[in-house]
């Protein structure tokens, strides 16, 4: 199998040697597993860690989460970015409740059809928590593999990774599918590095991989070229009438939905260009929506990086006499402990609530 058949006994002494002690390792149960598997996709592990705690702290079980409101959720997940995920595993929570009396479905059929559960987290849930021969194949280990095989197909393609896995599907049939899943995802981790060069020296599988003993991994994985993101500029306002702020909802529809913002409008970008009409533009925008501004305390810029689009964005502290409808104005005690606010406006709560 070019290389791959000695994956299990060279990575699995080594995973059992060098593995992290990570909080969902310290045992198999799936609501643990899936709910960390969730919170990892396009999060650092270590960044993860604190958030994983709170949310089994609030939700310790899938029937808590399938019973929790939305704002809770959401609250818990703030700042992890991609709120479906969120919204996802409640909806699978509660098909667990519902369809399988609060027991995890232990067949891999089944747990690919609770919602927001695709293959690799599937796979992932089914072989850690249930030993099912099932390869978990991420970017970790599309990286791992590509490079011991010197496999220049393209990752972003699904057929690659359908390959691949099946490449990977033998090796499970031996057992031990949990510790191999774990054991390539811990590799591509902490060794064949995602930024930067592999530590190749300290690899188990250096002596089996090509792109190793070839020089050549930096040729692998190969991807589609990556699009420019679309900029958007925008003016936020911070509207403060004594100790509250404004704050509002945003549509049920797109990015960052049914969460809470700072109103904001956007803007051009020759709009932002001229610092005192931008600034006048903001008043005259807090004028139209009813708060009555009476003073421009402190103007700032902050640029936020969504996957296929950046927000520049220019905030504006702006004392209001009015109070409109429109808004739910809230403390800044309030903001941080029941308003889920999205990490592309938190850099202004912070700024003004002193976090």
């Amino acid at each position: 199998m070019s290389g791959l058949s000695a994956l299990p006994g060279l990575l699995l002494p080594w995973y059992e040697e060098n593995r992290r002690d990570l909080p969902w390792r310290r045992d198999k149960e799936p609501y643990h597993v899936w709910l960390s598997e969730i919170m990892l996709q396009q999060t650092r592990v270590e960044a993860v860690v604190d958030y994983y705690h709170r949310f089994l702290r609030a939700l310790p079980t899938v029937e808590a989460l399938a019973d929790a409101d939305e704002e809770t959720l959401l609250k818990l997940w703030e700042g992890l970015g991609y709120y479906n995920r969120a919204r996802n595993l409640q909806k699978a929570a509660k098909v667990v409740m519902e369809l399988h009396g609060g027991a995890f479905p232990q067949t891999l059929d089944a747990i690919r059809a609770l919602p927001g559960i695709g293959p690799y987290t599937a796979g992932a849930i089914g072989s850690i928590c249930f030993d099912l021969p099932a390869p978990a194949v991420d970017g970790n280990v599309l990286r791992v593999v590509t490079r011991v095989l010197e496999d220049g197909a393209n990752i972003d393609k699904a057929a690659t990774k359908a390959a691949i896995e099946a490449k990977l599907q033998p090796l499970y049939e031996a057992g031990s599918c949990g510790a191999l899943t774990q054991a390539l995802m811990e590799l591509g981790a902490c060794v064949c590095l995602p930024n930067g060069a592999p530590q190749c020296e300290r690899c188990p599988l250096n002596g089996v991989c090509r792109a190793g003993r070839n020089g050549t991994w930096a040729q692998f994985p190969v991807r589609d070229p990556k699009k420019a993101r679309r900029i958007v500029f925008k003016t936020v306002l911070v509207l403060q009438c004594g100790d509250r702020f404004a704050i509002r909802k945003r549509g049920k529809n797109g990015l960052l939905a049914s969460l809470w913002e700072f109103p904001n409008a956007d803007v051009s970008m020759t709009h932002q260009s001229d610092p005192d009409k931008a600034a006048q533009a903001a008043l005259q925008l807090a004028s139209d929506l009813g708060a009555a501004p009476t003073e421009l305390s402190m103007q700032t810029g902050y640029t936020h990086v969504f996957t296929h689009v950046e927000w520049h964005m220019t905030g504006y502290l702006i004392q209001c006499r009015k109070t409109p409808d429109a808004f739910v104005w809230v403390t800044c005690e309030q903001l941080e402990t029941d308003y889920a606010l999205p990490s592309a406006f938190r850099p202004f709560f912070e700024l003004v609530c002193h976090i």
